[in-house]
């Protein structure tokens, strides 16, 4: 596994990063370019409310991989993990809009981040940083990638980093029995387990918040945020329940809007935050985030979301 030095990050994400192309809406043939990747997302999210956040994937050695690595200086995302594979492609997904919403194409097999291997990881940087956080996405899209990112849990469980697991279920990617099997076998080591109510629809068969709760904490997880949209969150340490609201906005388009809400989760967590307001602080994110097109343009600043939480407090 490589070395060297690495400074002490709060948050340390894994997973693929995808250049994004979002259809105009009422201009079929026409589509915005930008960057997405469930991870990435909340990557980014994180360092835009201020938390010191690193990011480990591989890109392939072609244009959209170039500009990821821009974008990431930009934001001041620490990118000294992330290595180039010269045999292989950067993923590119589409986002169109029909009558039932967002529709998603994706073009990643083959991609460079499903031929990450254990041997790539950044053990001192991952041992380093405060929370370690990847994704059921980031295990689906390869053998090989499921286990980089269980031998990365390893690395972090045993230095004491807090583990964020998001589940985003794709079943595009994996068998519902596959999946069920990786996440279960997962959750022996998460702290934080967050999922959507689609995500617990495939897993155990129900959205109804106590049966959701319940499956995740009998599996493991310490701690389970239970997201739910329109409807807010729900979070559980397995004693103790907080609920929060969802925050009015004019939504235009939910693309990375749970990716957002775990990003600035993490970010308000490692500022110190009590959970009941970094969950409020999370949910009014996320809210924002709907307000414009694509996954990474509409993620919001730390004044907007105290502007929104201040409005609808």
């Amino acid at each position: 596994m490589s070395g060297g030095t690495h400074p002490k990050l709060d948050i340390v994400s894994l997973g693929e990063p995808m250049y994004e192309f979002s259809q105009i809406p009422g201009r079929e043939r026409e589509y915005l370019q930008g960057f997405g990747g469930d991870t990435m997302n909340c990557a980014i999210a994180a360092a835009r409310q201020g938390a010191r956040v690193g990011y480990v994937t591989r890109l392939g050695d072609d244009d959209f991989g170039r500009q990821f690595l821009e974008l990431w200086d930009g934001e001041g995302v620490d990118r000294s993990a992330v290595t180039i594979d010269r045999e292989a492609h950067t993923a590119v997904y589409f986002i169109s809009h029909g009558r039932t919403g967002h529709v998603f194409s994706y073009l990643r097999k083959g991609s460079a981040a499903s031929r990450m291997r254990p041997e790539h990881l950044p053990a001192e940087m991952i041992r380093n940083s405060r929370f370690f956080h990847t994704s059921g996405i980031s295990q689906a899209i390869s053998e090989g990638a499921n286990e980089t990112v269980a031998a990365a849990m390893h690395i972090a469980h045993e230095a004491g980093v807090r583990l964020f697991y998001d589940a985003n279920i794709r079943l595009r990617l994996w068998p519902i029995e596959r999946a069920r099997a990786v996440v279960e076998q997962t959750l022996e080591f998460v702290d934080d387990f967050l999922l959507s109510a689609e995500d617990a629809e495939a897993l155990c068969g129900s959205s109804n918040a106590d049966a959701v709760i319940g499956w995740c904490h009998a599996r493991g997880a310490k701690r389970v945020v239970f997201k739910l949209g329109a409807q807010g969150a729900v979070a559980s340490d397995g004693h103790a329940r907080i609920t929060v609201p969802s925050f009015k906005v004019v939504s235009l388009d939910a693309t990375g809007a749970g990716d957002c809400f775990a990003g600035a989760l993490m970010a308000r967590l490692a500022a110190g935050d009590a959970l009941e307001h970094a969950l409020r602080y999370a949910s009014a994110a996320a809210a924002l985030t709907c307000t414009g097109y694509g996954a990474v343009a509409p993620l919001p600043r730390p004044d907007a979301v105290r502007a929104l939480l201040e409005g609808q407090g």
